[in-house]
Protein backbone atom coordinates (compact mmCIF):
# COMPACT_ATOMS: atom_id res chain seq x y z
CA UNK A 1 0.00 0.00 0.00
CA UNK A 2 1.53 3.26 -0.85
CA UNK A 3 1.78 5.69 1.12
CA UNK A 4 -0.75 8.51 1.53
CA UNK A 5 0.38 12.29 -0.69
CA UNK A 6 -1.09 13.90 2.57
CA UNK A 7 1.06 12.06 5.00
CA UNK A 8 4.06 12.62 3.27
CA UNK A 9 3.52 16.21 2.91
CA UNK A 10 3.12 16.54 6.69
CA UNK A 11 6.51 14.51 6.96
CA UNK A 12 7.87 17.52 4.42
CA UNK A 13 6.67 19.95 6.72
CA UNK A 14 7.85 18.86 9.78
CA UNK A 15 11.21 19.89 11.51
CA UNK A 16 13.71 17.06 11.71
CA UNK A 17 16.58 15.67 9.59
CA UNK A 18 15.49 12.33 7.76
CA UNK A 19 15.57 12.39 4.18
CA UNK A 20 12.98 11.19 1.51
CA UNK A 21 14.71 8.69 1.00
CA UNK A 22 16.00 7.17 4.21
CA UNK A 23 12.46 8.14 5.45
CA UNK A 24 11.04 5.73 2.94
CA UNK A 25 13.72 2.80 3.70
CA UNK A 26 12.44 2.50 7.30
CA UNK A 27 8.88 2.78 6.43
CA UNK A 28 9.25 -0.10 4.42
CA UNK A 29 11.61 -1.43 7.35
CA UNK A 30 8.86 -0.73 9.85
CA UNK A 31 5.92 -2.68 7.77
CA UNK A 32 8.22 -5.59 7.23
CA UNK A 33 8.80 -5.65 11.27
CA UNK A 34 5.84 -4.62 13.10
CA UNK A 35 3.77 -7.60 12.45
CA UNK A 36 6.24 -9.03 15.25
CA UNK A 37 5.52 -6.94 17.71
CA UNK A 38 5.46 -3.02 18.45
CA UNK A 39 7.84 -0.39 17.34
CA UNK A 40 10.10 1.35 19.54
CA UNK A 41 12.13 4.67 18.49
CA UNK A 42 14.37 6.36 20.68
CA UNK A 43 14.95 9.85 19.40
CA UNK A 44 10.97 11.78 18.32
CA UNK A 45 12.65 15.24 18.23
CA UNK A 46 9.48 16.90 15.58
CA UNK A 47 7.79 13.62 14.96
CA UNK A 48 9.45 13.45 11.36
CA UNK A 49 10.23 9.76 11.40
CA UNK A 50 7.26 9.38 14.48
CA UNK A 51 4.78 9.47 11.37
CA UNK A 52 6.44 7.23 9.18
CA UNK A 53 6.58 4.53 11.77
CA UNK A 54 3.06 5.39 12.77
CA UNK A 55 1.61 5.06 9.55
CA UNK A 56 3.75 1.24 9.33
CA UNK A 57 2.62 0.03 12.55
CA UNK A 58 -0.90 0.98 12.30
CA UNK A 59 -0.89 -1.30 9.00
CA UNK A 60 0.11 -4.10 10.95
CA UNK A 61 -2.07 -3.10 14.10
CA UNK A 62 0.28 -2.50 16.34
CA UNK A 63 1.95 0.86 17.67
CA UNK A 64 4.61 3.34 18.29
CA UNK A 65 6.19 3.63 21.61
CA UNK A 66 8.23 6.93 21.00
CA UNK A 67 11.03 7.93 23.61
CA UNK A 68 13.06 11.22 23.90
CA UNK A 69 13.43 14.25 26.51
CA UNK A 70 12.45 17.03 24.20
CA UNK A 71 14.99 18.93 25.19
CA UNK A 72 17.46 18.55 21.92
CA UNK A 73 20.58 16.85 21.55
CA UNK A 74 23.79 18.48 22.36
CA UNK A 75 24.15 19.88 18.57
CA UNK A 76 20.60 21.38 18.71
CA UNK A 77 21.65 23.72 21.50
CA UNK A 78 22.08 27.79 21.28
CA UNK A 79 25.33 28.12 19.33
CA UNK A 80 25.38 24.82 17.94
CA UNK A 81 25.08 24.11 13.95
CA UNK A 82 21.40 22.36 14.37
CA UNK A 83 19.84 24.49 16.74
CA UNK A 84 16.57 25.66 15.33
CA UNK A 85 15.55 29.15 17.48
CA UNK A 86 11.85 28.23 16.54
CA UNK A 87 11.84 25.34 18.99
CA UNK A 88 12.73 26.73 21.97
CA UNK A 89 9.92 27.81 24.52
CA UNK A 90 10.00 31.42 25.42
CA UNK A 91 8.76 30.63 28.55
CA UNK A 92 11.88 29.26 30.18
CA UNK A 93 14.23 29.91 27.56
CA UNK A 94 15.01 26.31 27.12
CA UNK A 95 14.73 23.79 23.84
CA UNK A 96 10.92 21.61 23.83
CA UNK A 97 10.18 19.90 20.76
CA UNK A 98 7.02 17.73 22.65
CA UNK A 99 4.43 20.10 21.77
CA UNK A 100 5.82 20.08 17.79
CA UNK A 101 5.84 16.48 17.89
CA UNK A 102 2.46 16.28 19.57
CA UNK A 103 0.82 18.89 16.93
CA UNK A 104 2.78 16.88 13.68
CA UNK A 105 0.88 13.21 15.13
CA UNK A 106 -2.79 14.91 15.46
CA UNK A 107 -2.51 16.79 12.40
CA UNK A 108 -1.89 13.45 10.90
CA UNK A 109 -4.91 12.02 12.69
CA UNK A 110 -2.04 9.32 14.34
CA UNK A 111 -2.41 10.21 17.96
CA UNK A 112 -3.74 7.17 18.59
CA UNK A 113 -1.82 4.61 17.37
CA UNK A 114 1.79 6.78 19.14
CA UNK A 115 2.43 6.04 22.90
CA UNK A 116 4.85 9.13 23.40
CA UNK A 117 7.21 8.73 26.35
CA UNK A 118 9.34 11.75 27.80
CA UNK A 119 12.54 10.37 29.18
CA UNK A 120 16.07 9.93 28.87
CA UNK A 121 15.53 6.76 26.67
CA UNK A 122 18.21 4.30 28.39
CA UNK A 123 16.35 5.47 32.08
CA UNK A 124 13.18 4.28 30.14
CA UNK A 125 14.66 1.37 28.61
CA UNK A 126 15.35 -0.10 31.62
CA UNK A 127 11.80 -0.53 32.50
CA UNK A 128 10.72 -2.03 29.10
CA UNK A 129 9.51 -5.73 29.48
CA UNK A 130 8.21 -6.70 26.16
CA UNK A 131 9.67 -7.64 22.40
CA UNK A 132 9.47 -4.66 19.92
CA UNK A 133 9.31 -5.98 16.17
CA UNK A 134 11.57 -2.95 15.11
CA UNK A 135 13.83 -0.60 17.33
CA UNK A 136 14.84 2.61 15.97
CA UNK A 137 18.07 4.21 17.37
CA UNK A 138 18.26 7.99 16.46
CA UNK A 139 18.77 9.59 19.34
CA UNK A 140 21.97 11.36 21.71
CA UNK A 141 25.24 10.92 18.51
CA UNK A 142 27.28 11.57 21.89
CA UNK A 143 29.35 8.22 22.11
CA UNK A 144 28.54 7.90 25.91
CA UNK A 145 24.99 8.31 25.20
CA UNK A 146 24.57 6.54 21.77
CA UNK A 147 26.07 3.58 23.85
CA UNK A 148 23.66 3.76 26.33
CA UNK A 149 20.64 3.75 24.20
CA UNK A 150 21.76 0.54 22.26
CA UNK A 151 22.86 -1.35 25.46
CA UNK A 152 19.10 -0.72 26.67
CA UNK A 153 17.18 -1.02 23.64
CA UNK A 154 19.02 -3.52 21.48
CA UNK A 155 18.00 -6.61 23.73
CA UNK A 156 13.99 -5.58 23.25
CA UNK A 157 14.33 -6.28 19.57
CA UNK A 158 11.88 -9.63 18.53
CA UNK A 159 13.86 -12.83 17.22
CA UNK A 160 13.48 -11.96 13.22
CA UNK A 161 13.29 -8.40 14.04
CA UNK A 162 14.56 -5.29 13.16
CA UNK A 163 17.11 -2.58 14.85
CA UNK A 164 17.43 0.34 12.73
CA UNK A 165 20.06 3.14 13.31
CA UNK A 166 20.22 6.74 11.93
CA UNK A 167 23.66 8.26 10.66
CA UNK A 168 25.90 5.58 10.28
CA UNK A 169 28.93 7.34 8.21
CA UNK A 170 32.03 5.42 7.93
CA UNK A 171 34.08 7.83 7.38
CA UNK A 172 34.61 10.34 9.66
CA UNK A 173 34.57 13.49 7.50
CA UNK A 174 31.15 12.76 6.98
CA UNK A 175 29.62 12.98 10.59
CA UNK A 176 30.08 11.72 14.07
CA UNK A 177 31.16 8.12 14.68
CA UNK A 178 28.48 7.02 17.22
CA UNK A 179 25.95 5.52 15.72
CA UNK A 180 29.00 3.68 13.54
CA UNK A 181 30.22 2.29 16.37
CA UNK A 182 26.81 1.14 17.44
CA UNK A 183 26.25 -0.39 14.47
CA UNK A 184 29.70 -2.25 14.18
CA UNK A 185 28.65 -3.43 17.81
CA UNK A 186 25.52 -4.49 16.84
CA UNK A 187 27.24 -6.92 14.15
CA UNK A 188 29.73 -7.63 16.58
CA UNK A 189 27.00 -8.94 18.84
CA UNK A 190 24.89 -11.20 16.48
CA UNK A 191 22.70 -9.36 14.37
CA UNK A 192 23.03 -10.12 10.72
CA UNK A 193 23.06 -7.14 7.59
CA UNK A 194 19.20 -6.80 6.36
CA UNK A 195 19.75 -3.22 4.49
CA UNK A 196 20.85 0.13 3.70
CA UNK A 197 19.75 3.61 3.06
CA UNK A 198 22.30 6.74 2.56
CA UNK A 199 23.18 6.62 6.38
CA UNK A 200 20.30 4.26 7.85
CA UNK A 201 21.76 0.68 8.52
CA UNK A 202 19.36 -2.18 9.31
CA UNK A 203 20.24 -5.02 11.21
CA UNK A 204 18.39 -8.15 11.96
CA UNK A 205 18.11 -10.42 15.11
CA UNK A 206 18.27 -14.13 13.92
CA UNK A 207 14.72 -15.81 14.51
Amino acid sequence: MALDPALLDLVAATPGFMPDDEGLALHAAAVAAAPLGPVVEVGTYCGRTTLLLADAARRAGQVVVTVDHHRGSEEHQPGWEYHDPALVDPADGRLDTLPHARRALAAAGLEDDVVVVVGRSDLVGRLWGGRAGLVFLDGSHVEDQAQRDYAAWAPAVAPGGLLAIHDVFPDPRDGGQAPHHVWRRALAEGFTPAGAQGSLRLVRRPA
